[in-house]
């Protein structure tokens, strides 16, 4: 039996979001012109925040505007390398390095369970020491080109419990994993936070907070 620990990736093991920051390091390196598209990016935004669009289509649209409609993964990997290594070295709290070190030493499976796209996600898991990694993944059409598109559901809220259900049983762990440590610095989590055997709320917002202390969860500060 398997005891799990369970990690959101922005702003939880990293101190700042990761995806329109990787967008951007991927426009500059490959093409600055797209940095022309900011202002869309800008306005794609404030049309979620007017809930004209969802998360998921909001990132498809940033997707296009900075990184392009499909690239090839050769394309794509030293640019997700390089990401990988700014954000390991300039964008991960102190707490997180000294959590995923306790949870390994405990003999833990480290999960990454983010909203991120999987296709930068996995790398920066592989260098923190993390097992498997459970995040928003990219349709890659039949010329092997990553497209601008979602692939299922985008991992978020509700889609992030429903997809570390699935991970669960594809790993063989249903009914079968042990103890289940799950951290999070977001109120959206509640559906993982509200399964998990021991829920940390991480530098946690109003919301969560006020959430973690109505169901006596624990609250760490990993700045």
């Amino acid at each position: 039996m398997s005891d799990l620990a369970i990690y959101d990736m922005d702003r939880t093991v990293t101190k700042r979001p990761t995806y329109t920051p990787f967008l951007v390091h991927c426009a500059i390196r490959r093409a600055p012109w797209r940095l022309l598209f900011l202002p869309l990016v800008a306005i794609a935004m404030l049309g979620y925040a007017a809930k004209v669009i969802d998360r998921g289509k909001l990132k498809e649209i940033c997707h296009a505007l900075l990184l392009g409609r499909s690239i090839h993964p050769k394309d794509l990997k030293p640019l997700v390398e390089s990401f990988a290594d700014l954000t390991v070295a300039h964008n991960v709290r102190p707490g997180a390095r000294a959590a995923i070190a306790r949870d390994k030493a405990e003999g833990r499976r480290l999960v990454l369970a983010t909203a991120s796209y999987r296709l930068y996600a996995d790398a920066i898991a592989d260098r923190l020491g993390f097992d498997d990694v459970i995040g928003t993944g990219s349709i890659v059409g039949l010329d092997d080109r990553v497209r601008a598109r979602i692939d299922g559901e985008n991992c978020y809220g509700e889609a992030k419990k429903r997809m570390v259900d699935g991970w669960v049983e594809r790993s063989g762990l249903l009914g079968k994993h042990g103890h289940v440590r799950f951290y999070s610095d977001h109120v959206s989590d509640a559906p993982v936070f509200e399964w998990a055997d021991e829920p940390v709320a991480v530098n946690p917002h109003g919301k969560l907070r006020a959430l973690a202390q109505a169901r006596g969860w624990a609250v760490e500060d990993w700045s």
